[in-house]
């Protein structure tokens, strides 16, 4: 067993199953002797580690760790770390005392009085605390038992003395019921100022000490690092080693071990181990998965009689329901983006991988919605800089997809001509006039109607991907299946939609369906047209052909899912609406903007569009177009303090839009991938490929 172990570690193809203990005769396997010895060596080590705080960055060179010296200086390492610490957490213990120590004493100082004459009497009742002198003083004079009292007071610090033979505690009585909060009297005496000045003396004292034991702790971990991080890893390679037999089926004088490995390398597995184990060993390929025998609904199907056949053939079946693993093969460009997938679930051995889809839609739907050059520059330079710095695959992942959809938001942001809310991009680059709008201003909301309409028909694209994918998915099961479990929801989407489109019964629709992708007419004012395709809905006949259409959809729908059918079939129509918070997010962030800069800048309205005061004044805006036209003045018009005031208004608020364009933009782009799209077709639950083996970074055997 051991000569297989070594021979499939060093070669790291073998994704083992496990044993699932149904094979009569056989048991699940027990550790190799050492494994126990290794797992304690390597929780000590991994505690030296965080005592010492050794990272990757500290390895050095490569270095082979022998048994010998693993015994010898692990313990002796062990022995002067831990006395290293203890003498730390001795030192840090006194530093948290004299804290709080000092904490307690300095209202004292406030107070003047010595220590000693605070409490320690028979017959005088002393509180100490903060709070309102008069209070205290209108509270022990309500006191018929108090014969004498006197007050002091300093920096809201109180003391109270009070004489009441008769009664135990009158004092504390007196206070329970004003605001005072009392202060426990410093166990020490004499002057509290010098009392404080022994504690500070006492404390520099201990820091210099602390420092001097952390440089020592230093001195000690780049001595040590590297040979703790290479005993980290051949460690962790024995416990593999010894702890994989748990994973195997086992009698007193055989052994089944079971796995996947890639199609292509196994002559390299079978003579490999062969010959590793001297011809005592047979290596077997059982079955080669194929994509489209494991149907996700029902993987590996068989009966009782075929395992037991599969048995007697020397086929084992670990696991009933064992899976390939799954390893995503996607370019490098899409790579950020499994991330997003596996937020889900990774896909299984049987289902399509749609990180490319997301690839292709995530950045364009985020882009749209901020669509602003200066918001899109920080989104790459933040993604960016998260890919390259951080040492966290997912943090790295995330800056990847920062990345994409800053590029696009760039991209739509020269479209809509704006950086920063600001149409100067529009200025420069398109002489004024940018080929899209946001709808926003009063003269462009025919764009913010144009983008509704939009939205849906990106809806339409989208969803449609999701349901041809489920076609072909259960496509395995039967055309029959294919249709009425997927084919049926496009089917009845498809033509519903295609009639709301249509001139059919036109009076009962808005009418910007039909205008604002139209031609500007007599009938159809200009400023009710964003974009002039000459679109004015799909003619009569493809509505009635789309009502047909439906109306078989949801037949099929009905055959296949009978009520739960006809209680979800909304669903078509709710799915493609709910891609209009596209648009919705869009005029948002516009806004956000736009009222950041208002208030900075000032702003008046002229022609239909708004323009900031930035090279203007509110007077001459006045002087010029009247008073009526003045949005808004602007901070910056406001003197000094409304310049200042301006600043911090204007930095503050567009690090608000930038931060809420992901948590809005972001997250309402994440919804629609994984409600509107995923939810059509996937399922998740691959294992990921980890064949047994280890990727030395610290040790060698040579």
């Amino acid at each position: 067993m051991r000569d297989v172990i070594e021979a499939t570690h060093d070669l790291h193809l073998v994704h083992f199953s496990d044993y699932d203990g149904d094979i009569e005769g056989f048991e699940t396997g027990s550790p190799l002797s050492g494994a126990e010895d290794a797992a304690d060596k390597l929780v000590i080590v991994r505690s030296l580690k965080s005592i010492l705080g050794v990272s990757e960055d500290d390895a050095g060179p490569t270095r082979i760790v022998s048994e010998e010296r693993l015994a010898s200086e692990l313990e002796s390492i062990r022995s002067e770390v831990n006395e290293l610490d203890d003498r730390r957490s001795e030192l840090e213990d006194e530093l948290r005392d004299i804290e709080g120590k000092l904490e307690t004493a300095h209202p004292f100082v406030e107070l003047g009085y010595d220590l000693d004459l605070l409490s320690g009497y028979d017959h005088l009742d002393v509180a100490v605390g903060e709070g309102n002198a008069d209070e205290v003083v209108e509270a022990i004079e309500a006191r018929d038992d108090v014969d004498a009292y006197d007050v002091e007071s300093e920096g809201g610090v109180v003391a109270a003395f009070a004489h009441a033979p008769e009664t135990d505690d009158a004092l504390g009585d007196a206070l329970l019921g004003i605001d005072f909060e009392p202060l426990d009297v410093p166990d020490a005496s004499g002057d509290p100022e010098q009392y404080v000045e022994e504690l500070e003396h006492r404390q520099e004292k201990l820091q210099w000490k602390l420092e001097r034991l952390e440089n020592e702790i230093e001195e000690y971990r780049l001595e040590h690092a590297g040979f703790l991080l290479a005993a980290e890893e051949k460690l962790t390679i024995e416990v593999q080693k010894t702890e994989i037999p748990l994973q195997f089926a086992t009698t007193d004088h055989a052994f089944v071990a079971e796995g996947w490995i890639p199609t292509e390398t196994f002559d390299e597995l079978e003579s490999t181990v062969e010959t590793a184990a001297d011809g005592t060993v047979a290596v077997e390929e059982l079955e080669v998965a194929d994509y489209e025998d494991y149907a996700s609904e029902h993987p590996h199907e068989h009966s009782e009689s075929d395992e037991k056949e599969a048995t007697a053939d020397g086929g084992i079946a670990f696991e009933e329901d064992d899976e390939p693993p799954v390893v995503q093969d996607n370019p490098s460009i899409a790579k950020p983006f499994e991330i997003l997938v596996e937020m889900v679930n990774r896909p299984r051995y049987s289902e399509y991988d749609p990180t490319l889809i997301v690839l292709l839609t995530f950045p364009l739907f985020f882009g749209f919605m901020i669509g602003d050059v200066g918001y899109g520059i920080l989104y790459v330079a933040i993604g960016y800089a998260m890919a390259t710095r951080l040492d966290s695959d997912a943090l790295r992942s995330l800056g990847g997809i920062a990345v994409w959809s800053g590029a696009f938001t760039v991209l739509f942001g020269i479209l809509y001509g704006e950086i920063f809310g600001m149409h100067y991009i529009g200025t420069i680059l398109w002489d004024g006039a940018p080929p899209l709008h946001k709808g926003l201003q009063p003269h462009y909301t025919a764009y913010a109607r144009g983008w509704l309409l939009a939205t849906l028909f990106v809806a339409l694209v989208h969803v449609t991907a999701g349901y041809v994918i489920s076609f072909a998915k259960e496509l395995r099961h039967g055309l029959k299946a294919a249709i009425t479990e997927s084919g049926s929801w496009a089917l009845l989407m498809l033509g519903l939609w295609a009639w709301i489109f249509s001139r059919h019964a036109i009076g009962g629709k808005p009418a910007f369906i039909f205008e604002v992708f139209n031609q500007p007419t007599a009938q159809i004012p200009a400023e009710n047209v964003a974009i002039a395709l000459g679109f004015a809905g799909f003619p009569v006949e493809v509505g009635l052909a789309g009502l047909a259409a439906a109306a078989i959809g949801f037949g099929l729908l009905l055959l296949g899912e009978g009520i739960v059918g006809l209680l979800e079939s909304l669903n078509v129509l709710v799915n493609v609406l709910s891609y209009t918070r596209i648009a919705a997010v869009l005029l948002a962030k516009a806004g956000m903007a736009f009222v950041v800069n208002l208030l900075f800048f000032g702003a008046y309205s002229h022609g239909g569009e708004f323009h900031f005061l930035v090279s203007e004044s509110p007077h001459h805006v006045v002087e010029q177009f009247g008073e009526a036209a003045l949005t808004f003045p602007g901070l910056i018009h406001m003197g000094v303090l409304g310049i200042l005031g301006g600043i911090v208004v204007f930095l503050i608020g567009h690090l608000v839009v930038l931060a809420l364009g992901v948590t809005s933009a972001g997250l309402q782009a994440v919804r629609l991938e994984y409600v509107e799209f995923f939810g059509k077709f996937y399922d998740g639950g691959g294992a990921k490929y980890h064949p047994f083996g280890y990727k030395r970074n610290y040790t060698t055997e040579d």
